[in-house]
């Protein structure tokens, strides 16, 4: 990854909705009508619905996307099993500090994003909001997302507001690669620990989560192959 353009994610609490389809971290997903909220089947044979973390409306990061590696139009959505790093401390099925199976990642990328209409007439988006047995919400508040060149900040920005990038540096990583068999492999998406008046999202000692994506993929917008990993610091 040397020398690739990193692209830091600013989080911050906004007060209204965001739109259809905005870039966000937590709150529940936008999805196409009738794309079911995406699961995975425990060791009980329960279906579960992954974590769902963000999405990003890719047109946010095109003018800082200066390497362009990633899609320039459309939306990527991040899901995951990271449960126990919310608090759920007796989850089994959490990504850990070895690298995931597929199946622990969700990454969907949808090339088209269009605002779904009030009659159902397209394959719009809308958002698919998770509750409870009590009507209650799921997924924790949502937060906007402020893009910016990672080379433009100093370091000190970058821990204040958090160590939330795309196409990051290994920096968590205290070995030459990662395990096969992603030798060679990049950050798509690194998430670092957060915590807010609804969540507390630790990762092992307040470490990261990180999305990997093999160069080809990346290379070719296919992101049904990525691996994750937590980093402890």
């Amino acid at each position: 990854m040397n020398n690739i353009q990193s692209i830091h994610l600013q989080l911050y609490r906004t007060e209204s909705l965001l739109p259809l389809c905005a870039s966000k971290y937590f709150g529940d997903p936008d999805l196409p009508r009738g794309y079911e909220y995406p699961s995975y089947i425990d060791d009980d044979g329960d279906a579960i619905d992954y974590q769902f973390i963000c999405q990003i409306n890719l047109a946010d990061i095109a003018a800082i996307d200066t390497d362009g590696l990633l899609p320039h139009k459309g939306m990527l959505s991040f899901f995951a099993k990271i449960d126990r790093y919310l608090g759920y401390i007796y989850d089994k099925s959490s990504i850990g500090l070895s690298l995931s199976q597929p199946d622990d990642v969700k990454v969907l990328y949808f090339p088209e994003v269009t605002a779904a209409d009030d009659n159902g007439a397209n394959n719009g988006f809308l958002t698919q909001r998770l509750v409870d047995d009590n009507n209650e919400r799921v997924n924790p508040l949502e937060w906007n997302i402020k893009f910016s060149r990672t080379a433009d900040l100093d370091r000190n920005t970058i821990l204040d507001h958090g160590e939330n990038m795309l196409l990051a540096e290994p920096d968590h990583r205290e070995w030459e690669d990662w395990d096969e068999p992603c030798q060679g492999w990049h950050i798509l998406l690194q998430i670092d620990s957060n915590e807010s008046d609804d969540f507390v999202l630790n990762f092992v000692d307040w470490g990261v989560l990180v999305f990997l994506i093999s160069p080809e993929d990346l290379a070719n917008a296919r992101f049904d192959r990525v691996r994750a990993q937590v980093l402890s610091t």
